[in-house]
């Protein structure tokens, strides 16, 4: 009896050495990844490009790693791949090196879809060794590990501001050497991956029969909302990132280097957001910390377009915090929605809001050429507003009586 209850204690464990390294792993490849959008005030006068192309070069990077997240995904609930880790940063680094020394549109666009490739590999499986080490604290682990993601991409606008303004495009070779330390520390987290996978083989042959189950149909309907939730969320995180630096530039008089710093403060704010919206669906419930991300974000994304400049940082600030409290959530909740299937909730989910981000900046790149950028950020101000779709989903207790069946 003993034995068993230490054994049940030792599974429900949360393995902080671990999330805190995958975390590592993640804020370094996402890092990677907000090169590209870091680089545009710098690529749109070196190659001369449109608000359209930079928009294609974003679709490129987020889409191949929307479509081939869940691919790797399933590929990888049937047999886990745990050194796809290390892989997955080693073509980030062939990306990085490209695109620092991409010579026009096209080239930069070959790099991208590198760096988005890199990003596809890595995400499920660090989403996996997340919820394997989680313990009972899904929330909380889902939130150390996307943390790292979102405090990656935070720091583009300092990229922008600190690295890329004094040295060019080719300060993007410096992050050759940051992806070879990434590959390391991954390889050290596939290490203990493998070794898990090991311990718990005899567990996976009890549960493939659990596996050939069919979806119930309101799990299907639930995954959908999820899905739409993710969409109005990403879209409106797509107008944020990719352009509100060039509306601050034109509407409010700011140079380049102010801008990021207005971005980076959003950006920065996602970060925490991201950390405690895991702990507090944890406490309140993960639907109600969805509906709160949106719905509670909503009014103020509404009046960013129109307030003046001494307002926008503050309102920046909370507009990040609330609506990327909801990143590890909707992670999470997918998770437990598709019990059985991790690597698949988890490309769904994570690379979902890459790839309709990604549709979302070509999008609203055409619609800024047309008809200027004040235009689509007063369009997207609406986007949050689509978060009552979240109402519709199953409480926790409904959803917990759903993995049951």
């Amino acid at each position: 009896m003993s034995t068993a209850t230490n054994k049940a204690e030792v599974r429900q464990a949360t393995i902080y050495s671990i999330l805190f390294a995958i975390s590592a792993g993640h804020f370094i490849n996402d890092s990677i990844q907000s090169v590209v959008p870091a680089m545009f005030p710098i690529i749109e006068r070196s190659l001369d490009l449109s608000y359209a192309q930079l928009g294609w070069i974003a679709f490129v990077l987020n889409m191949t790693s929307s479509v081939m997240q869940p691919v790797f995904g399933a590929a990888a609930d049937r047999k886990p791949q745990p050194y796809l880790l290390p892989a997955g940063m080693l073509l980030s680094m062939i990306g990085v090196i490209g695109f620092g020394l991409s010579p026009n549109f096209y080239f930069v666009l070959l790099a991208v879809l590198f760096i988005g490739l890199g990003s596809a590999v890595f995400h499920p499986e660090g989403s996996r060794v997340a919820f394997m080490a989680a313990g009972g604290k899904r929330g909380l682990a889902q939130s150390i590990y996307q943390m790292g993601g979102n405090g990656g991409q935070s720091l583009a606008p300092v990229f922008t501001a600190y690295i890329f303004l004094p040295l060019g495009q080719k300060g993007a070779l410096l992050f050759a050497a940051v992806t070879a330390v990434g590959a390391l520390l991954l390889s050290r987290v596939s290490a203990w991956y493998k070794q898990r996978l090991t311990a718990q083989a005899a567990k996976k042959k009890q549960q493939v029969s659990l596996k050939k189950t069919k979806l119930q149909a309101r799990i299907k309907w639930a995954m959908v909302l999820l899905i739409f939730f993710v969409f109005a969320r990403s879209w409106y995180a797509a107008a944020i990132t990719n352009f509100y630096q060039f509306y601050l530039i034109k509407d409010y008089g700011l140079t380049i280097k102010q801008s990021q710093l207005y971005l980076f403060v959003y950006l920065a704010a996602g970060v925490a957001g991201t950390f405690l919206g895991g702990p507090l669906a944890d406490r309140f419930g993960r639907k109600n910390l969805l509906v709160f991300s949106m719905l509670g974000a909503a009014p103020l994304t509404v009046i960013l377009p129109y307030v003046p400049a001494f307002a926008v940082l503050p309102l920046l600030l909370l507009i990040g915090f609330i609506l990327l409290s909801s990143f590890s959530v909707a992670v999470v909740y997918a998770q437990e929605l598709l019990s059985n299937k991790i690597g698949m909730a988890s490309g769904l989910i994570v690379g979902l809001a890459f790839g309709m981000g990604a549709i979302g900046a070509v999008i609203l790149g055409f619609l800024a050429d047309s008809f200027g950028i004040k235009f689509i950020m007063i369009l997207s101000s609406l986007l949050p507003l689509l978060g009552i779709s979240a109402l519709w989903l199953p409480g926790d207790q409904k959803l917990r009586e759903m993995q049951d069946k």
